[in-house]
């Protein structure tokens, strides 16, 4: 399987929308569509094009629609929710217009001009992207949406971060190696803590990788897919980006923290508790069945649940 998240199940493309949601998108745009260029990065089934318009400027399109992914068309309003929340000054990109008619949700964006981040990680680029995050933490602190949920209060992340109780209670027959079935309740004590770990009232992304950022031929780093975004403290946002990180070539979990402003007088036992719950998560999810149109996330999924693993265990001393 490749490191990067890039090769993954069919997208749809650009001519395969239904003419009313193009027409709706064309008109929004106020020109016509001359090519649509698909992007191959993330794991949505829906559409992810890049379009080039008549009128010579370009613009980003992410439609979805619930036959595909039942869950996929929530995602997207909730993202739309956020980015019109966005100002200016937030490294994010620009909300154009939203089409949603119940079946289909169609997200249209300012066309960012930039590249994902080099694979396997190079460490000036990484350094600039976690300085950053730190600033894009900083301008969503305090959240400007005063209304939005804490990630401590979710339910999903309540049931999410007590995966390793779960796998206690009810082990599984395989997948799990033997370091972790050894410490089965040890893990389990470790994500109890999270929640006190993770509350803060900065806006949260929840699902930093490499194919979720983009960096400016300026330099400067958008973030993009907000669909997850919550409330909490900057610290669950680097301890979730740290296995990816490890996976694509990167330093520990311990350099992120320590680059980030946020985070970097972060206790130990924090940065354990979290890390702990992201691991459950992702070894939960890679041991259940894929998603309707998402053959090859589990398998993502696994590789980041070992790696989160095997940095715990580095952490607690039970290697």
């Amino acid at each position: 399987m490749s490191t990067s998240p890039a090769a993954q199940g069919a997208r749809l493309h650009w001519d395969e929308l239904p003419d009313v949601v193009r027409a709706a998108i064309r008109a929004s745009l106020g020109a016509d569509v001359v090519a649509a260029d698909t992007q191959a990065h993330g794991f949505s089934p829906g559409v992810a094009a890049r379009l080039r318009l008549a009128d010579g400027s370009r613009a980003f399109v992410k439609a979805v629609s619930a036959s595909t992914n039942a869950e996929a068309p929530e995602m997207h309003r909730a993202e739309a929710r956020l980015a019109q929340a966005f100002t200016a000054e937030v490294p994010a990109p620009h909300l154009l217009d939203v089409y949603d008619d119940g079946e289909w949700v169609a997200l249209t964006y300012e066309d960012v001009e930039g590249l994902h981040p080099s694979m396997p990680w190079r460490m000036d680029e990484l350094e600039h992207v976690v300085d950053s995050l730190g600033r894009l933490h900083e301008s969503l602190t305090p959240c400007p949406l005063a209304d939005l949920s804490r990630a401590v209060d979710d339910e999903d992340n309540i049931a999410e971060f007590a995966s390793w109780a779960a796998l206690r209670q009810n082990p599984p027959d395989a997948g799990l190696d033997e370091w972790t079935r050894a410490h089965l309740d040890e893990l389990a004590g470790l994500e109890a803590g999270w929640r006190d770990a993770a509350d803060g009232d900065t806006l949260l992304h929840l699902d930093l990788r490499a194919d979720n950022m983009l960096i400016r031929p300026s330099g400067d780093v958008v973030f993009v897919d907000w669909p997850w975004g919550s409330r909490g403290g900057p610290i669950l946002d680097v301890v979730g980006f740290a296995p990816s990180v490890a996976m694509q070539g990167g330093p520990d979990i311990d350099w992120l923290l320590a680059r980030h402003p946020m985070t970097r007088a972060a206790a130990p036992e924090a940065a354990n508790a979290l890390l702990a719950a992201v691991a459950g998560m992702f070894t939960y999810r890679a041991l259940q069945p894929p998603p309707p149109g998402l053959p090859t996330l589990r398998a993502f999924q696994d590789a980041q649940g070992q790696v989160a693993r095997r940095m715990l265990a580095d952490r607690i001393g039970n290697r």
